[in-house]
């Protein structure tokens, strides 16, 4: 028979479905015997298109295709008269069929016309029933609903596609029809539909193809597919009205938000869709579910107070004895509830949610975004404000409390109905009665889950809600008042959150006591904040008393108790205090391992502590182990955006830095930005330590000019958040000094390192470790600058302060007596030059030098309290006793120095750049700084070959030490040369002036 689909409307907008129009020709192919397939899901999905594209696209498969529209019993029978008037037509031999006599019986016309299909050499016909969403299944009582069955031929032949809503045709094979997966494929839709003019490519490629390439480059495009999420009829009509109004794409997503009925009322119809809208194709199915169960229709209502995703039995199961009746009996049980989303699931409303993992409680069901708008703007045309109070009861009282082990998977399922709740709270759509506490757990949440602007708004309107009810000094008052504490905490608003924190506590110990526990809480908050704030003296009994506290009223292995040994460890890091810090970083993990999990985020936080706690005792191995274990889990369960998320991978990068692998600390540092930025905002607290270390990293690579901008964007958000003399802020300028430096901007680097200095001796006195390597620095900058009496004095300070704090063989002390040394060295340098210069000649001995002398005296010091550095610092001596034409003693300065060196010298020769060591021999010059040759070059140099290179040493004379003297123990031979030094070559004054 000629392929004719003319009384079905031709396809329009169809796209894709490559995977459906396979699979169905691969279930239908046959040897003649009948193959069924049944094309289920939501209406509007697409099931009738899908069918249409595979008749157009197989026909030549088939000797003869016929569609039949079964909606009810006479329409599926009109059907049947058509095709045999389109039998009759093709074979006029067929004598039983009908000639299209409309008085004739219409159950004769089925029979014929399935008697016809049923003739032996007839089995390559496709029958088509489309619209088969009332079927006759068991427990169905509608009268009207049909057995499809009865209209199949007698004969087991031929091809059948049924497209239905129900989920219960239990015939042939089923393939469900869901939504498209591609947003390209939604956006096809839409620039089809659409046809606007002016979007071409002007590529040469067709219209349609250059509106779709147009729309896909379009981010409020882009925008609407998403919202429409893959439904072909709702893509369609959002299409159709654009082309015919001269609105936006994000007008017609602002109009879909606010005002969803009345624009899908006035949207066109659509041909291929028949007479179906959006606002009205679901009511058929809607219809059918109340006739079987109330319960599921009253159910999908009021699922438009949640949000569309993952509703689940126990997110029910928080109802009252006030609350409705039919309410309390769907969520009384698991078969009661689960019955009635199978009703809905049956007729293609509801689906089984899969996107909830590591479930807790029962998996929850979904239903589409169109169809939830559906819910909201059709269902509930009359808002009831009843239903949204109860949907932000059920939420706010399923957040779990904080002694629940494991709670995060929960915490994740709830977080989408939190932003359904918050709408309904910032828009005032719901009865604010006595949802203070639920409302303040949604704040929770959001803090838990690092979204702090949400936290804050949810707080404030508890904090009124409460503040309407009872009396400011009410303990959910103050509860709230603590929370919002907390939050500002989190955001580094820490004024504010001492502010909360202070109101909070005298509030409750006037109100309830100080035994009360709920006031532990708030002394714990306050301790942490004093650490943060470096107010360590007013934190450490905080912190011992909430933990003393917290012991006393829930034992060591309680949670809450665990939290308190945990700021405590963070306050022994901040005091340098590091095995008092060890042991309650240890305690806290060992705990919370027991009591909630190693997974669970507060485990992870402390492994994350601890891991910094491990980098800053130079162990790397086990530091990377706890911070990888930390980001790991952290990923899993919280989600790689979270806020705790980003602080390990923050703390990551800050280990990568410090290991100095630069590349890896880059890119942590720029994931965790990035992140920060859209999550957090541009001046959060962490975002600004994220740019103030990614600019360490820049520098430490060399990038000066990147780390300037980071620095300075740093510093610019700190001194807005935290004031210019807080300890973090301090840092970014003691940083920025040192990026001058190294762009050799010495002024600038002064600059910046004196105001560091003066923040930090007013902040965190001057013999705190930071304020000392501030010292060291600006003594390091005075060097550069040639200022030689106020670097002496920087590196005097700072290595009595190091050798206090650590030390004297602590790396920093070391690193300052080398600086020192070389000070010494260079002091000395000066001196003899400028003695030279003024007499025309050196002079032996220190009679006339008597400055020297002391600077001298200051060296031989060095050497003796610090034996890691004796072997650099007695060639420094070696070389000033030299200047000063003490042979003698300089050669046995660099006899004892070279000992522990040999072979090597640590030396290379300045005519040939050879190492030098005893095989090369060595060579040093009595008027230069630094010139060293080997004998080779000095051979040279003393034929007159070195000009070129040795200029500045003409005429000038060198001492052979190639030949050192065998010595023993330095010390004595140091000790004997400064008391020999004091005694008979230095005046009582300058005495008095040496140091140690």
């Amino acid at each position: 028979m000629p392929f004719s689909l003319s009384n079905v409307s031709d396809v329009e907008y169809f796209v894709a479905r490559e995977a459906e129009l396979t699979e169905i020709y691969e279930r239908l192919r046959s040897d003649g015997s009948r193959r069924i397939v049944v094309l289920h899901g939501l209406g509007g999905i697409g099931k009738t298109q899908l069918s249409i594209a595979y008749a157009k696209r197989h026909k030549e498969s088939y000797s003869a295709i016929f569609w039949l529209d079964i909606k009810d019993a006479d329409t599926l029978k009109q059907s049947f008269a058509r095709i045999a008037r389109q039998i009759s037509r093709a074979h006029p031999s067929a004598s039983q069929l009908s000639d299209g006599n409309p008085n004739e019986d219409l159950d004769e016309v089925v029979n014929a016309v399935k008697a016809w299909l049923s003739l032996p050499d007839n089995t390559r016909w496709l029958m088509i029933y489309d619209n088969y969403d009332n079927p006759r299944v068991p427990g169905q009582l509608d009268p009207t609903a049909v057995d499809i069955r009865k209209f199949f031929p007698e004969s087991y032949q031929g091809s059948v596609i049924i497209t239905t809503r129900s989920s219960q045709v239990g015939i042939g094979h089923a393939i469900q029809i869901r939504k498209l997966g591609e947003v390209d494929d939604s956006l096809e839709i839409l620039s089809n539909a659409s046809r606007r003019e002016g979007l071409t490519s002007g590529k040469g490629v067709p219209y349609v193809c250059a509106i779709a390439l147009t729309l896909m480059l379009d981010p409020d495009a882009i925008k609407l597919a998403k919202e429409l999420d893959g439904l072909p009829l709702a893509l369609a009509t959002a299409g159709a009205y654009l082309n015919q109004v001269a609105i936006s794409l994000s007008d017609y997503l602002r109009l879909y938000k606010e005002s969803w009925l009345q624009l899908q009322e006035f949207s066109p119809e659509l041909r291929s869709y028949e007479d179906r809208m959006l606002y009205s194709t679901w009511r058929l199915s809607f219809d059918h579910v109340g006739q079987q169960n109330t319960l599921s229709a009253k159910l999908l209502c009021f699922w438009a107070y949640f949000d569309n995703q993952d509703l689940w039995l126990e997110l029910l199961q928080h109802s009252t004895a006030d609350d409705p009746n039919w309410l309390q009996q769907v969520a009384k049980d698991e078969v009661t509830f689960h019955n009635a989303m199978r009703v809905l699931s049956n007729h293609g409303l509801v689906e089984v949610d899969t996107s909830a993992q590591d479930l807790i409680e029962s998996r929850g069901y979904s239903i589409h975004g169109c169809v939830h708008a559906w819910t909201v703007s059709v269902l509930n045309q009359t808002w009831d404000y009843n239903l949204a109070r109860l949907a932000v009861k059920f939420v706010g009282s399923h957040v779990p409390g904080e002694e629940t082990v494991r709670s995060w998977p929960t915490e994740r399922r709830l977080l989408q109905h939190a932003s359904r709740c918050l709408y309904l709270i910032s828009n005032c759509l719901y009865v604010d009665d006595g949802l203070s506490w639920e409302i303040a757990r949604l704040g929770y949440l959001y803090y838990l889950q690092g979204k702090l602007s949400e936290a804050e708004q949810v707080y404030q309107q508890a904090l009124q809600g409460k503040e309407k009810a009872w009396v400011p000094v009410h303990t959910w008052t103050l509860d709230a008042v603590n929370c919002l504490g907390v939050l500002y905490f989190k955001q580094g608003k820490l004024v504010e959150a001492e502010q909360m924190y202070q109101q909070a506590l005298q509030g409750k110990e006037k109100a309830l006591g100080l035994e009360h526990t709920s006031i532990f809480h708030t002394v714990n908050n306050l301790g942490l904040l004093y650490t943060c704030q470096g107010k360590l003296i007013e934190a450490e009994p905080i912190l011992e008393r909430a933990l003393q506290d917290f012991e006393k009223a829930w034992g060591p292995e309680h949670i809450l108790t665990l939290g308190a040994v945990h700021n405590l460890g963070l306050l022994y890091v901040s005091q340098g205090k590091l095995i008092e810090a060890e042991k309650m970083y240890q305690q806290a993990l060992q705990g919370k391992e027991k009591t909630l999990g190693p997974d669970h985020p507060l485990t992870l936080d402390t492994a994350n502590d601890l891991a910094s706690f491990y980098t800053g005792q130079g162990k790397l191995i086990e530091a990377e182990q706890m911070y990888q274990r930390a980001l790991q889990g952290k990923e899993k369960t919280l989600g790689p955006e979270n806020y705790s998320t980003l602080v390990t991978v923050y703390n990551l990068g800050n280990f990568y830095l410090s290991q100095g692998n630069l590349i890896v600390a880059e890119q942590m540092y720029q994931r965790a930005l990035q992140a920060q930025e859209k999550t957090l905002g541009p001046e959060y607290r962490l975002t600004l330590d994220t740019v103030h270390n990614l600019g360490s990293a820049y520098a430490q690579q060399g990038k000066l000019v990147e780390a300037e901008q980071m620095f300075q964007r740093a510093l610019k958000g700190k001194e807005k958040a935290w004031g210019p003399e807080h300890t973090l802020t301090l840092d970014i300028v003691h940083n920025l000094g040192s990026t001058y430096i190294q762009q050799g901007k010495l002024v600038e680097a002064e600059q910046m390192y004196q105001r560091a200095l003066q923040g930090q001796e007013k902040t965190l006195g001057p013999e705190h470790r930071l304020t000392l390597d501030t010292v060291y620095h600006l003594g390091s900058t005075y060097t550069q600058q040639g200022k030689l009496v106020e670097a002496e004095q920087m590196y005097q300070r700072a290595l009595q302060g190091m050798e206090k704090a650590w030390g004297p063989e602590h790396r920093s002390t070391l690193d300052t007596v080398h600086n020192l040394g070389r000070m010494y060295y260079d002091q000395c340098y000066e001196l003899v030059k400028k003695s030279a210069l003024q007499r025309l000649r050196f002079h032996s001995g220190l009679t006339e030098r008597s400055e020297c002398g002391s600077k001298i005296i200051y060296l031989i010091t060095l050497c003796l309290r610090h034996k890691s550095c004796r072997t650099t610092l007695l060639i420094l001596l070696h070389k000033v006793l030299l200047w000063i034409n003490e042979e003698t003693l300089s050669l046995l300065a660099f006899s004892y120095g070279v000992s522990d060196a040999i072979p090597q010298y640590n030396r290379f020769c300045d005519g040939c750049q050879c190492d030098i060591d005893a095989s090369t021999g060595c060579f040093s010059c009595k008027s230069c700084k630094d010139v060293d040759l080997c004998r080779l070059c000095f051979s040279r140099y003393e034929l007159d070959e070195l000009k070129g290179i040795m200029a500045t040493c003409q005429d000038h004379t060198f001492v052979d030490f190639s030949r050192t003297v065998t010595v023993e123990d330095a010390e004595p031979w140091l000790q004997e040369l400064a008391s020999d030094l004091k005694s008979r070559r230095i005046s009582r004054e300058e005495i008095k002036r040496v140091s140690y």
